[in-house]
């Protein structure tokens, strides 16, 4: 590969060991050169979800040192390989999008003299529609080409600038008005320095948060038209282009307009703010609703409400004036002052927009004109900006508001939504976020109905601290959002939304490791989701006592693979990271129960932990790291390794099978008393084909057996090695079967992690989602020779990167000969 030029890229990262606060780290990355070419400045690294392998390759520093290092730390998704082409980036459906380049592009149609044409949102009928042929023949106009005098924002944005056209985005456009009650916010998504005149270029620039990260979106100004009239969103003002132009922008994003149709305002709202979002049944309302409404209103909060669809008709119109099935838009929550010669008080109101923008408003009590508002100063009345026209805006009482709304729904700002010198007095919710990913077979194990699985499901260790400011009971408040990515957009591939949702433990030991299935069988949950739904987000708000929980995120059914970001907002700070295993082995077990492990390394800090039995759970204590001289390879005397399982006396016959084998071996071996790979093949398979229904070891797995002792590259076993080699295979045979509850002859994926695990090994999230990928079938089972196979493998490895880590320093330094041996000879 070679680069033309010389790219820089600075990417920031938090990471955790699953134990404490998340650590951060940003990192500049440059590609190319000035020749063209590219050059990687002397090491590779293997981030680990359990800790980060360091591998280091000879060569001189720039400041004089030896041994120069790159280090990549763990992610909670699934592991890439480093060095290695991925596919993720050219299946990524906003590659393209995002990478578009404003400046750039600008600077080129300028220096060219040109209007902008854009390549990945072109302007056609596949633009509109993905199902189906357009239902009348839609033509794409410039503004100028539409009216005489084009400007981008007409004197102010404003929520009268959104009228909804010929799509079934209504959701969309309830957004769109809420946000342009917020200037600020509004000017972070629509850039307001734009024109039609000095520096026009035919291109517009939009900002929406996506998935974790505000990203820029650009699109040409050629918008879709039917007798010289815009089709879909439009401004009041007809020579007026902002709200056009955005959704065009929205749709980019989505991959259509067609893609546009139907959805919840709420999931628009977070596009627009990076916040989070909940749904009130408003008919099950919690007592405390308008307390709520009022501080989201507080917050600068973005909020929507609806009625249930008619399922007859489309949009059904009630004599009150209201619309079901139509998404209005919140703009103004307060406690209004009412003075009467007999009373005086406040009272609860709420205002509410339909994004028709037309007479359609509510008929009841204070509506427009209504005799209420006569016991309402005139001052006040100014002060609310209260206007009678038939702008589809009007008040209600939160009484009536709340007896003839069904649904609403509320986007909380997150902390990124507002910068310090913007939030004008407002609170500000504190925030953390987790990306994740469902990986049919490793870790989408379905919803608590699936108990089997269900302890396979990513886990989220949150510590509250601090009860809220105003809170009489100490109790915290919790907001807890899992959004499934890329999923509308996606549409055009049969893909839709997944059923998802989410269940939360309380911890009684704070340190507690990964939570295993015996855990969820005997302890009930403490809090959980609304529903599961298949929404793009679910979120739900939840009073806690301070301590320690578990967020558990899953898809209703297991085996569905799905990308997700877990959203966790606190009134007062919160500590969030993934609960997971570091990567290592067992080392020794004796009579007692204290465990002895190797090659566990922690992401931040290097700790060997002494496992200590409580109960059912392990308690790491930290114990002094002890090292031996590595062989030249790196290959440790694996025999000098006991067992994490202390193995069972030999049954009767096994004994007999190990007399079989000693006659075979010094028969087969000859004078040297060593054989090689073909030799223990036959030894092997003599034996286990008699116990297991499999076509025996293949030469491969033989040759990582003697691999596995063979520090000196003979390529052979001596029968004291051959002992040792036998003793584990007694051992991983045992779990095997243990573990094979249905006497298939295979472990399932979500089987073979316990079985690891009973045979001493730990594995992290993304150690496991490898070992899985590699070892299993396509339907997910292990057969017994895969499962030794590996075994050998992780055994072998964890002992060279051991004794090539003399320090226990989690880095290991290899000359480039060196690594190739130890990973090629395994």
């Amino acid at each position: 590969m070679s680069y033309t030029t010389r790219t820089t890229r600075t990417v920031r990262t938090f990471y955790s060991d699953g134990r404490g606060p998340p650590k951060v780290e940003t990192k500049t990355y440059t590609y190319g050169d000035d020749s063209g070419g590219s050059s990687i400045n002397g090491g590779v690294n293997f981030g680990g979800g359990g800790g980060r392998f360091q591998i280091r390759f000879g060569g001189p520093r720039e400041d004089g040192g030896d041994q120069p290092s790159y280090s990549v730390p763990a992610f909670s998704q699934r592991p890439q390989v480093v060095g290695r082409p991925t596919r993720k980036e050219k299946k990524d459906p906003f590659s393209g999008v995002i990478n578009q380049s404003y400046d750039s592009i600008k600077k080129k149609c300028l220096e060219e003299g040109c209007l902008f044409e854009d390549p990945e949102f072109e302007a056609e009928d596949s633009s509109i529609f993905f199902s189906r042929a357009p239902p009348r023949p839609f033509e794409w106009k410039r503004p100028h080409e539409i009216c005489d005098n084009p400007v981008f924002i007409s004197d102010g944005a404003s929520r009268f600038d959104v009228q909804q056209g010929e799509l079934g985005d209504c959701w969309l456009l309830a957004a769109v008005a809420s946000l342009t009650v917020n200037q600020r916010l509004f000017a972070k998504v629509v850039p307001p320095d734009q024109t039609f005149q000095d520096g026009y270029c035919g291109m517009f620039r939009f900002h929406f948060w996506r998935q974790g990260e505000w990203v820029e979106v650009v699109v040409d100004d050629r918008l879709p038209t039917y007798y010289g009239q815009l089709t879909f969103m439009h401004s009041l003002d007809k020579n007026e282009f902002w709200s056009a132009l955005l959704e065009k922008a929205y749709a980019k994003l989505e991959g259509s307009y067609e893609s546009l149709k139907g959805g919840s305002t709420c999931e628009a709202m977070v596009d627009f703010t990076g916040g989070v979002s909940e749904f009130f049944d408003l008919r099950k309302a919690p007592p405390n609703m308008f307390s709520i409404m009022l501080k989201a209103s507080q917050r600068g909060s973005l909020m929507g409400c609806s009625i249930d669809a008619d399922p007859n008709q489309l949009e059904a119109h009630l004599a009150n004036g209201l619309v079901m099935g139509h998404a209005y838009s919140i703009t103004s929550v307060l406690l209004m002052d009412i003075e009467t010669p007999s009373m005086s008080g406040k009272i609860p109101m709420v205002r509410i927009r339909n994004p028709w923008g037309n007479e359609a408003e509510w008929k009841g009590r204070w509506s427009d004109q209504s005799r209420e508002w006569s016991l309402i100063p005139d001052s006040q009345k100014a002060e609310m900006g209260l206007t009678f026209d038939d702008d589809g805006e009007f008040w209600m009482s939160f009484d009536d508001f709340s007896k003839n709304f069904e649904k609403l729904e509320i986007c909380n700002l997150g902390p990124d939504s507002l910068e310090e010198d913007e939030l004008d007095g407002k609170k500000r919710w504190e925030g953390h976020t987790e990306n994740g990913e469902w990986i049919p077979r490793v870790n989408a194990g379905g919803c608590r109905n699936y108990l089997d699985t269900f302890w396979t499901n990513p886990q989220y260790r949150v510590t509250l601290t601090d009860p809220d400011d105003d809170d009489d009971d100490d109790l915290c408040t919790m907001l807890v959002g899992v959004l499934q990515k890329d999923r509308r957009k996606k549409r055009k591939e049969g893909l839709d939304m997944l059923t998802i949702g989410y269940v939360i433990y309380k911890l009684d030991d704070e340190n507690h490791g990964p939570l295993d299935l015996k855990f969820f069988k005997y302890h009930a949950s403490c809090a959980k989701s609304p529903s599961f739904i298949n929404l793009r987000e679910i979120c739900g708000r939840h009073k806690m006592s301070p301590g320690t929980y578990v967020i558990i995120p899953s898809t209703f059914e297991p085996h569905h693979k799905g990308e997700y970001l877990l959203r966790i907002f606190t009134e007062k700070a919160n500590q969030t990271a993934e609960m997971d295993e570091e990567t290592g082995i067992i080392e020794d077990q004796g009579p007692h129960p204290s465990l002895r492990v190797i090659g566990v390394y922690n992401v931040v800090n290097r700790r060997v932990y002494n496992a200590r039995q409580s109960g059912d759970y392990m308690q790491p204590v930290l114990v002094p790291a002890v090292a031996s001289a590595p062989p030249s390879l790196g290959r440790q005397e694996i025999r000098k390794i006991p067992a994490a399982r202390e193995i069972p006396p030999p049954t009767e016959e096994e004994q007999e099978q190990e007399q079989a084998l000693k006659s075979s071996f010094r028969r087969v071996a000859g004078d040297d008393l060593e054989i090689d790979a073909y030799e223990l093949k036959d030894i092997l398979n003599a034996v286990f084909t008699r116990e297991f229904s499999f076509d025996g070891f293949s030469l491969e797995t033989c040759r990582s057996m003697v691999a596995m002792h063979d520090g000196d590259l003979s390529g052979k076993l001596g029968f004291d090695e051959f002992k040792v080699l036998w003793a584990d295979l007694r051992r991983w045979k045992g779990v095997f079967k243990e573990y094979d509850r249905d006497k298939s002859g295979k472990l399932s994926s979500y089987e073979l992690r316990s079985a690891l695990h009973a045979s001493g090994f730990r594995l992290s999230n993304r150690t496991f989602s490898a070992l899985v990928m590699r070892y299993s079938s396509k339907d997910g089972q292990i057969e017994f020779g895969d499962f030794i196979l590996c075994a050998i493998r992780m055994k072998t490895m964890l002992a060279s990167f051991k004794n090539i880590d003399v320090e226990n320093s989690g880095h290991a330094a290899f000359d480039l000969d060196g690594f190739i041996q130890t990973v090629m000879y395994s």
